[in-house]
């Protein structure tokens, strides 16, 4: 491997993780009371996916002015071939400049044209065709063709974008019969072609958006870049000739607002006309608020993560076992969230459509006791770091996790660092950790490109190297499921199994809320928290 090649591989996983890393310390910057253990049946929050103070009458859409939304981190990057693309990180942003060939409709729970006009498999699901739009452009006047949508997801493999190898892995060719028809013929039967084309690979640059090391942002989208300020703001233009129509709005006015707490002052004081955040008091408060939203809560998106390589505590199953069951969940959220948090020990909780029987592991302190007491009889000497941010909240979860496993024997230590790129560097590129914060964040979607790159041998995002056959049989099982039956009945033996092998220590899951204000009208969700911004309005 070429040093460029593994500084770009680097360059993707820190990327990664900043998405993962950072969600996890926002979900857990709350503070907080109440008892119990297991599942979330007992949770205090009356939280759930779906639409909140849903606007009615909303009456006829108000052409011009400027739509402000503050999405959770800064843009760096106008490439979607370089950065990971979800709600929290550049999704929305460049979803305005590019479109996505799909968007997921969470309401009907399918995938649904957005840029293309109809997206088809085969009866064996070994073969989607997917039709373009008559008449549809870039911005630069180049037409939306065959030839445009395959070279850009080649691009996208090329330049070894984020979900490049899952991509690479399950497509076998890619055919262009004519114009506005692309043949995706795959490997093995595979339903999650369509997640991915509602994300970073499905969105579009003209092919005349890269010259040789200058790249210029060429989309389809419904607005083109006028300003572009890394970590600053964005401001972008509506397109006149947008196939779908010109937006009402005139200009897009893109930034991002630091922590929960500004981001609901600045909601309410007018500053931002729309958000994407996390933060549980001020979701609270602006539901309570009547400010119309929607809520989701992404599968595993509350973690610590046990590296389980040669040579840590957590190589032993039963380090792992023992730090799981001498963990309560929901003790942990009624001390830290005030019991209204959704703590629980399994992968898919209640709310989720991909919810199963499956037990989770439980809270068992006395078998903790007993499975660390035959680890250190072989050897472990008790001792376990857990590596964290100098953050008052996270600092707060560290000392609840150190006060819990102390009491049945572990030696918990805890090293505090000064900013996520610190973990992130490492979790993802030196894999030095015992312990620390981490969320997977499965969208409801589609859960298996995320459980794959966290848990699969080898996996892009499994920085805990944990390695399992019978897991990985049954990631596989999951990648040619074609229904929901079938895929819950895959699911539920993945749970049997993490709750055997612990691959991770489950503490619960974080909602996000993407918000606007009262006076907003017509934005559109999408997947993993990614907004459009095509048909929005506001009114005075």
């Amino acid at each position: 491997m070429s040093r460029s090649s593994r500084r770009g591989s680097r360059k993707v996983a820190a990327v990664a993780l900043a998405v993962s890393a950072g969600l996890f310390l926002a979900s857990c910057a709350d503070n907080g009371k109440d008892s119990g253990s297991g599942d979330n049946a007992e949770s205090g929050s009356a939280l759930a996916i779906g639409p909140v103070n849903e606007q009615s009458n909303e009456g006829n859409p108000v052409k011009g002015g400027t739509l402000t939304f503050s999405g959770y981190s800064a843009v760096t990057t106008l490439d979607p071939a370089k950065t990971q693309i979800a709600g929290s990180v550049a999704g929305s942003e460049l979803g305005a400049i590019y479109d996505t060939l799909l968007r997921y409709d969470p309401t009907s729970q399918k995938f649904v044209p957005k840029l293309a006009n109809s997206m088809s498999p085969s009866a064996d699901f070994k073969t989607w065709t997917l039709q373009l739009r008559d008449g549809v452009t870039f911005s630069d006047g180049t037409p939306v063709d065959s030839a445009a949508v395959s070279g850009s997801l080649s691009r996208y493999v090329t330049n070894k974008g984020p979900q490049s190898s899952l991509y690479a892995s399950k497509v076998a060719s890619v055919a262009t019969p004519d114009a506005k028809t692309v043949v995706f013929n795959l490997n093995d039967p595979w339903t999650g072609i369509e997640s991915l084309l509602a994300t970073g690979p499905g969105m579009i640059v003209a092919p005349t958006a890269q010259k040789g090391d200058q790249f210029t942002p060429i989309g389809a989208g419904a607005f083109t870049l006028e300003k572009f300020a890394p970590n600053e703001e964005m401001i972008l233009d509506a397109r006149e000739d947008y196939f779908g129509g010109a937006p009402n709005v005139d200009k897009l006015k893109l930034i991002s607002i630091i922590g929960a707490q500004a981001t609901t002052e600045s909601l309410k004081s007018g500053g931002a006309d729309a958000a994407y955040f996390r933060g549980l008091p001020n979701i609270l408060d602006l539901i309570d608020s009547g400010y119309p939203g929607y809520v989701d809560i992404p599968s595993l998106s509350y973690l610590s993560l046990i590296n389980s390589a040669p040579g840590r505590p957590g190589a032993d199953v039963r380090v792992r076992q023992a730090l799981a069951l001498a963990t309560d969940p929901v003790a942990l959220d009624n001390r830290l969230n005030e019991g209204k948090g959704l703590p629980g020990q399994v992968i898919f909780q209640d709310g989720s459509r991909w919810h199963n029987d499956a037990a989770p592991i439980g809270v068992d302190t006395a078998k903790a006791k007993e499975l660390l007491d035959q680890a250190k009889a072989d050897g472990f000497d008790g001792k376990i770091t857990y590596l964290t941010m100098q953050e008052n909240s996270a600092q707060a979860m560290a000392l609840a996790l150190q006060s819990m496993a102390n009491a049945v024997g572990f030696d918990f230590q805890i090293e505090y660092v000064n900013s996520v790129s610190d973990i992130v560097k490492r979790l993802y590129v030196d894999r030095d950790f015992d312990m620390s914060t981490g969320s997977a964040n499965l969208p409801e979607a589609d859960p298996f490109e995320r459980l794959y790159s966290n848990l699969k041998t080898g996996g892009r995002n499994n920085a805990t190297s944990f390695s399992d056959a019978q897991m990985d049989a049954l990631l596989d099982e999951l990648g040619v499921a074609t229904s929901n039956d079938a895929k819950t009945a895959v699911l539920t033996k993945i749970q049997e199994r993490a709750t055997q092998v612990v691959p991770w220590q489950i503490l619960g899951n974080s909602p996000w809320l993407g918000v606007w204000g009262k006076n907003v009208h017509g934005i559109q969700q999408s997947l993993d928290g990614i907004m459009f911004f095509d048909q929005a309005w506001k009114t005075n």
